[in-house]
């Protein structure tokens, strides 16, 4: 590499060829330009039959000189010319390039790509071999591949096709194999080791620095400090709510983290932007959303964060499920502490939707367990119900007591005997019996007992062969206390003990939480924790930017009673496994657990970013401007042969002075007919139009909201609207424009004087404007509205009557929701013949662009509740009725009077 101060070539034997630039000069001197053809009519040869030579024997020296610039820059760009050139690489042994491949580098991968190109060329340029070295384990668990010396062009393929891993980074394995390559003697003389980090540190990561420096010289690449990943860890549940935890691994400074929650079909539940304060490292995250969003959702992730550990994703556990509570004991409603349900109620009631009611009743609705407390024999239309809506997938739980232990039924997993067991009193010889360990094969396994919790009384199982299959936990006298019977795609469940204290001082314990919550999870055919051993195949993973792919062949399936910080890796990536019917969530954050900065590295290590070196190479930009000068000398040439430029204009050489000239002179006015060719097209063409608040989210929120409702008006109507525009009544004409959306922000200016003219003005002419007070939005209200429209000339307003034109100028509409509902909709008392009868005020509080408000592919940016999609049409459909109304003025109106009006043109 040759360096010329702040200029450096990386093939500097090509500028040799700028030693035939004089050769060049003088063969396009001495040939002349192609002849140029000129087409005579016949009478033509009458006239002039002596015309001057017009043809040059020699090319014009400008030419030369513009063709010889053309190939200097060229020769130039072919030399690889780099501007502020990296210093050389230390020592004169092989390049060590070690990769960060692990979860947290998916954040930024393509700067990191963009790095490696970077250091494998200068290694290329000063004819070293590239040792590559990723640091996270392959796909399936397999043995690292051994590293060797590669020239430059082989491991710049290599590392193109390197891709982040959606697990982490193994440095120990990593130092393993450096010290390895140190012991087989691979490196020849010093080494120079780059480190591409991903900025997080681990008990290896010190002694890899170490190990890397020994073998010549070390620098890190590291651009963690503008751009820190994060660790978003598996909500837990808080009634209706979900709380996420994230955590950064940079804790020094302020920080915004937006989390979205997205169903899986990509549709947006819930959106909520926290920040984290200066040396705060683990912030919650709060987001209250109804049951049927809820139980949607699929993913939880931080926007703009791609990475698998800033991915979790939802399964059957993060559901609130519909559980309905039947009593045979009406004795204790009056009286909660004595009701069976009342301790159902308040150990199901924070992870379950809980119904009361009869039992064909609550079959009517969706209901994934059905628990029965004390009901004796059903009758058989009860009975064949349940049966069916059990071999469906839903879970019967039985409770026992006096009832159950004298009439008891089919829809019972075991055989009871009549009457119940004492098991302590003063007319008893026995004392309450404590509870068994739970074995393996039962659901419960795993979970403390209290050394408390006893029974008193119990219904007793007849003896059977499989009685020991069946029972999921046991006395300490060993007869069953919890049995159980598979039945077609469902669960018979029985407690042989009640939901209430009267035998059992169970229900008062946190263990009947947790075995709740563990026979809540069978339903619907969900493998709940530990409820069986069977292998889950992969249906979905995560790649290295967070995003779910189809499993590949290096994917392995994992037990069904597998915990996630045990399993996911190489061979379990993090994802969804089991079936399309029935999915479990394998999230990597649980595994990570904590992050940590990269910390202090020895010295002599130098540390820097990915873009920090600020070389720059020349040759696209030399190319480029060869292309364009390549482009003129065609240009030249063709005028030369008299096939671009008139005759006339040739003669004059002042000519292309004269036109210049003029052009510079005209430019004001051209500008003027440019504002004017504006102002033509938005006439002419439909522009849907909001006023700019000055609050930034306010006015991306209504830009994005117009985009969206364009989209549906061109979609659905004849109307084409061309685009949406933002307006400062401040200096902004606004006659160009039928219907303004004007989102109320209390931090919007009061107008001017000269724009409430501006507004009254537009208001006379025939506009109307749309009011939203978002009264349901942060920064939105009446109190903004009243100040903002002061001094504008409002007429009386009413709400909209149930006949008026609004209701069905498009589509029939009863009420008008935006992202919230319940705000009333006032239109101008009474619409005179004016403006087509089109009110000039329309004033709402439903925050309406955020329904609308859809992102660059069209999904939407808001949830709409509590109406879901089905609201987020309704706010569609009354956008369009708007500018329908707005368009059309009392045409609708006398439609729906047709028969009417062609009554009274026949008289």
């Amino acid at each position: 590499m040759l360096g010329l101060g702040p200029i450096a070539f990386a093939t500097p034997w090509v500028l040799t060829a700028l030693a035939a630039l004089p050769v060049l000069w003088w063969l396009l001197r001495v040939t002349p330009p192609a002849a140029r053809r000129v087409r005579f009519p016949a009478i033509a040869l009458l006239r002039d039959l002596i015309a001057p030579e017009e043809t040059p024997a020699r090319t014009p020296w400008w030419l030369l000189l513009l063709r010889l610039v053309l190939t200097a820059l060229v020769i130039l760009a072919l030399s690889g010319p780099l501007l502020n050139p990296r210093a050389a690489l230390p020592g004169g042994g092989p390049l060590l390039l070690v990769v960060d491949n692990g979860w947290a580098s998916g954040r930024d991968w393509p700067s990191r790509k963009q790095a490696m190109d970077s250091v494998i060329a200068q290694a290329e340029r000063q004819a070293r071999p590239v040792i590559l070295l990723p640091t996270a384990p392959p796909p399936g668990g397999e043995a690292r591949p051994p590293a060797l010396p590669l020239p430059a062009g082989e491991a710049r393929r290599l590392a193109q096709a390197l891709e982040p891993l959606p697990w982490p980074t193994d440095r120990a394995a990593t130092l393993t194999a450096v010290r390895a390559l140190a012991a087989q003697g691979s490196i020849q003389g010093s080494a120079h080791a780059v480190w591409l980090s991903d900025g997080l540190g681990d008990r290896s990561a010190r002694a890899l620095a170490e190990g890397l420096q020994r073998l010549g010289s070390a620098e890190i690449l590291d651009d963690s400090a503008a751009k820190p990943p994060h660790l978003l860890l598996p909500p837990a549940t808080e009634g209706a709510a979900l709380v996420a935890r994230v955590i950064r691994s940079d804790f020094a400074r302020p920080e915004p983290v937006t989390l979205r929650l997205a169903a899986a079909d990509g549709r947006l539940l819930s959106r909520e932007t926290v920040a984290f304060e200066p040396g705060q490292r683990v912030r919650e995250v709060r987001l209250d959303l109804p049951a049927e969003l809820r139980n949607d959702a699929a993913s939880l992730r931080i926007e703009g964060d791609t990475t698998a550990g800033a991915t979790v994703l939802l399964d059957e556990r993060w559901r609130r499920r519909p559980v309905g509570l039947v009593s045979g004991r009406p004795e204790g409603e009056s009286q909660p502490l004595l009701s069976d349900l009342h301790y159902l109620d308040r150990a199901l009631s924070p992870y379950t939707e809980v119904r009361r009611g009869g039992t064909l009743e609550l079959l009517k609705r969706d209901l994934a367990v059905l628990i029965l407390s004390d009901i004796g024999a059903l009758n058989g239309s009860e009975a064949q119900a349940i049966d069916g809506w059990v071999r469906k997938g839903g879970v019967l739980l039985r409770f026992a007591g006096p009832r159950l232990a004298q009439h008891a039924d089919v829809l019972i997993p075991v055989r009871l005997r009549v009457g119940d067991r004492a098991l302590g009193g003063a007319l008893s010889w026995s004392e309450p019996a404590k509870l068994q360990a739970f074995p393996p094969k039962s659901p419960f396994e795993g979970l403390s007992i209290p050394a408390d919790v006893q029974v008193n009384r119990q219904v007793l199982a007849e003896p059977a062969l499989d009685l020991a299959d069946r029972t999921w936990a046991r006395l300490a006298d060993g007869t069953p206390l919890v049995t159980s019977e598979r039945r077609g795609d469902g669960w018979l469940v029985l407690v042989h003990t009640t939901a209430s204290p009267d035998w059992s001082n169970l229900p008062l314990s946190g263990l009947f939480v947790d075995m709740l919550r563990r026979i809540t999870a069978l339903s619907g055919g969900v493998n709940g924790a530990g409820t069986s051993s069977a292998a889950l195949d992969p249906v979905e993973l995560l790649d290295g930017t967070g995003r779910l792919v189809p499993p590949t062949a290096t994917a392995f399936p994992i037990p069904g009673n597998a915990a996630g910080v045990d399993v996911v890796g190489p061979r379990h990536p993090p994802g969804f496994y089991g079936s399309e019917e029935s999915r479990r969530a394998l999230n990597l954050s649980p595994a990570v657990g904590a992050l940590e900065p990269l910390g202090a590295l020895p010295g002599g290590v130098t540390r820097s970013g990915y873009g920090g070196h600020g070389e720059v190479a020349l040759k696209p930009a030399l190319l480029a401007a060869a292309l364009v000068l390549l482009t003129v000398d065609l240009l030249i040439a063709l005028a030369l042969r008299g096939l671009l430029i008139p005759v006339a204009l040739r003669r004059r050489g002042g000519a292309l002075a004269g036109l210049v000239l003029a052009l510079l002179l005209l430019a004001p006015e051209a500008a003027r007919a440019l504002d004017a060719e504006q102002a033509v097209k938005v006439t002419a063409e439909t522009h849907l139009a909001y006023v700019q608040t000055g609050d930034g989210a306010v006015d991306d929120t209504a830009r994005a909201g117009l985009e969206g409702l364009a989209a549906v008006l061109n979609l659905r109507t004849a109307v084409e609207t061309m685009g949406v525009v933002g307006v400062d009544p401040e200096r902004d004409e606004l006659a160009f424009y039928p219907l303004l959306y004007w989102p109320v922000s209390d931090r919007q200016r009061n107008l001017s004087d000269p724009a409430r003219a501006r507004v009254n003005e537009y208001l006379h002419g025939g506009g109307a404007i749309l009011f939203d007070t978002r009264d349901q939005a942060p920064g939105g209200g009446a109190r903004a509205l009243q100040r903002l429209v002061d001094g504008l000339e409002i007429p009386p307003l009413a709400p909209v009557p149930p006949d008026h034109v609004l209701r069905k100028s498009f589509y029939l509409l009863q009420d008008f929701p935006g992202r919230s509902t319940g705000s009333e909709l006032w239109i101008e008392a009474r619409e005179g013949r004016g403006n087509d009868g089109v009110s000039p005020v329309v004033i709402g509080g439903n925050d309406w662009a955020s329904a609308w408000a859809v992102n660059r592919n069209g999904q939407p940016l808001f949830a709409v509740v509590p109406g879901g999609e089905r609201q987020r049409e309704m706010a569609y459909r009354f956008g369009v009725n708007l500018v329908m109304y707005a368009l059309t003025g009392n045409y609708k109106a006398d439609q729906v009077h047709v028969p009417a009006i062609l009554e009274r043109l026949g008289q």
